[in-house]
């Protein structure tokens, strides 16, 4: 344990005074509270998951442990629908209320080109942006022809083939991405795969026999995952642009072990049109039309339990999200001024049926989620004033009507006005100051309203109001960030453990975060980055009395090597460390967590002729560790004791990649 401190200590000290190469924080669009999470495609090698591949990169970011893949994202201590997740400006939404299918598991990281993650309520472009918008930018197609064709294995009998081919010409471009990937249930550090962790948490009360995998299943496969991804870009003229996107997504058996269910499979399929006019006249420098539809079909069931041995249960849940946003841009004098409309329908639905082992009989028992459609209209606008070479402002500004209606019967509106403004001053060459306020609503989701046994059908929107302050500087061979932010929300929606329904509560957030990069020769840097929060109900729910927000992770810090020779060869060496669990809500499930510190190493090599060599192992000491805690809002394992089941990490994992380039 004093070695394991010491390691945690050390990695503090460097996370403030190194930061992220690999996540590349630059300023997109000129707001310099935007990170940029690059190279994800290249970096995470051995997973379709790209919410794990984040958490690697950025102490901003953690994940609630579900499966070998498929796992949902925290930002700032926030998730599900308090952070707003797009794919190249669509909008996914998961159809599991049990966040099997959140929203970033969608889209592969092998297709990704970057990730923006802007913190706090700062865009008014998007829909429910609460405290966190995370914006991914898959791949473009390219004028040059060129593709790569690339294979993985990895421990515990994972495998993955995948393909990219682009090109065109001068007026027309187009790309074509697939993969196929599978693998069996990862071990912890002790040693236990999905079926060992469970039998262990019902040695620790956590869980029941029921919940256990039937022995012919035990040894099932953890997942398998195919997908498509196509896009097609026509130069209209020289000023016109029209884009074409389709990303289909085909996941099957998918298991969850610390819940009672499983995923039977997920499928999903995202459409994105867009159209780019630029310099149509004065008050039109560019004008930006998006359209999308985004469709999740997913069943899950207790098929493979022996809950489900003679009679299983399925709750077989859909969800369609469709979307137009039409932005015209332009300029006046210090202004540069952009002003829109924005517009979706999401409609949810969902029933739960049992199916008889012996014959296949189907006995329906009743909606899950009963159609509820949300329809949201709003119009936006934002502005950027360059006040002087030094001084740069932005403000912006949104107008929400949201109606959420059950069944074709109108239950509820909710009309918000949102905004912010964020400054940053330019001391000198290596110096800035930034800072910003801002308000942001979002409303409840279907599940919190209306879902079978917890909804809430009465409970208020969510509104934040923020303020962030950071600086910036720059060294000859280093870079240094840091940010501070306050978060009052008003009418957070939590759940209540005691009622097993949600209610709203006045809370608070508040927050560091450090990241930088040191270069100590041309050919060895250090990166690094670390988070701290605390959040706090401003009371106890009812019947309850701890004020701990839940799903609010404690300190973590990310911190990076690269070496590189002869342009040929990159070594690279990461540690991940985090404090235990000090702060947590107690009474709605969670409960203390040790700390932990993990090691990876990571070599690529170029051979030549195209082909490139990547070998790698993760968690090099076999630790064993959680990094998500049990908030009851997800329904987990739970046993004769009050606490509920949580999911440890994967033990020591090697891959391999081997990819070629033409």
């Amino acid at each position: 344990m004093k070695l394991k401190w010491i390691g945690i200590s050390l990695a503090c000290c460097a996370a403030l005074s190194a930061a992220e190469t690999s996540l590349g924080t630059i300023e997109v669009e000129e707001k310099i509270d935007t990170q940029v999470v690059k190279n994800v495609s290249g970096e995470e090698i051995k997973s379709a998951d790209l919410g794990e591949a984040l958490a690697k990169e950025s102490a901003s970011v953690n994940i609630i442990r579900r499966s070998g893949i498929s796992n949902d994202v925290v930002i700032r201590g926030q998730k599900k629908d308090n952070i707003v997740v797009t794919v190249d400006g669509a909008k996914i939404c998961g159809a599991c209320p049990n966040r099997m299918d959140p929203p970033i598991s969608h889209i592969l990281s092998n297709n990704v080109d970057y990730v923006e993650i802007n913190e706090g309520p700062f865009d008014v472009t998007e829909f429910g942006n609460l405290s966190a918008g995370v914006k991914v930018h898959t791949l473009k197609p390219t004028q040059e022809t060129h593709g790569e064709i690339a294979l993985n294995a990895g421990s515990w009998d994972y495998q993955k083939g995948s393909f990219l081919l682009s090109g065109g010409g001068d007026k027309l471009r187009f790309l074509l991405s697939g993969s196929a990937e599978q693998g069996d249930q990862y071990e912890d550090g002790d040693g236990d795969d999905f079926a060992g962790q469970i039998d262990r948490a019902i040695s620790d009360s956590d869980a029941m026999p029921a919940n256990q995998y039937q022995d012919k299943y035990r040894d099932k496969e953890a997942f398998t995952k195919k997908t498509v991804m196509g896009k097609v870009y026509w130069d209209i003229t020289d000023d016109q642009e029209l884009r074409l996107g389709y990303t289909m997504n085909r996941s099957d058996s998918v298991l969850y072990p610390n819940t009672p269910m499983d995923a039977v499979y997920d499928d999903s399929d995202v459409f994105t049109l867009g159209y780019t006019a630029k310099n149509l006249g004065e008050y039109s420098k560019k004008l930006e039309l998006e359209l999308y539809r985004s469709t999740v079909d997913h069943p899950m069931s207790t098929e493979f339990r022996k809950a489900g041995a003679t009679s299983y249960t399925t709750a077989h849940l859909e969800t369609k999200m469709e979307g137009a946003k039409l932005t015209n841009s332009f300029d006046v004098d210090n202004h540069a001024i952009a002003v829109g409309i924005d517009a979706s329908n999401r409609n949810w639905d969902g029933h739960k049926y049992s199916t008889l082992v012996s014959d296949g009989s189907i006995t329906p028992m009743g909606k899950m989620i009963d159609d509820v459609d949300t329809k949201n209209r709003a119009v936006f606008a934002k502005d950027k004033i360059k006040i002087n070479e030094n001084v740069s402002l932005e403000a912006g500004v949104r107008y929400d009507d949201t109606t959420i209606d059950k069944a074709n019967i109108k239950q509820r509106d909710f009309n918000d006005l949102s905004g912010y403004m964020f400054a940053t001053y330019k001391a000198d060459n290596e110096l800035k100051y930034f800072g910003g306020i801002g308000r942001s609503t979002r409303v409840p989701d279907a599940k919190e309203l209306y879902l079978m046994g917890s909804g809430t059908a009465t409970l208020d929107a969510v509104t934040n109001h923020e303020i962030d302050l950071g600086i910036e500087k720059k060294f000859d061979n280093a870079t240094l960030k840091a940010k501070v932010f306050y978060s009052d929300l008003s009418d957070y929606i939590a759940y209540n453990a005691t009622s097993k329904h949600y209610e709203n509560v006045d809370a608070a957030l508040y927050g560091i975060d450090v990241s930088g990069s040191y270069f100590v020769t041309e050919d060895f840097s250090i990166d690094g980055s670390m988070a701290f929060q605390i959040g706090e109900k401003d009371r106890p729910l009812a019947g309850q009395n701890d004020t701990d927000l839940p799903d609010v992770p404690p300190f973590k810090a990310n911190i990076g090597a690269t070496y590189s020779y002869d342009d040929t060869l990159k070594i690279e060496g990461d540690i991940i460390a985090a404090a235990p669990w000090s702060r947590y809500d107690f009474d709605n499930g969670e409960h203390r967590l040790d700390g932990y510190i993990v090691f990876d190493l990571k070599a690529t090599k170029d051979l030549g002729s195209g082909l490139e060599l990547s070998i790698g192992v993760d968690n090099l000491f076999d630790s064993t560790y959680a990094v998500s805690n049990s908030y009851k809002d997800l329904t987990l394992l739970t046993g004769t004791d009050p606490d509920v089941m949580v999911l440890n990490e994967p033990g020591r994992y090697f891959y391999a990649q081997l990819k070629y380039k033409f």
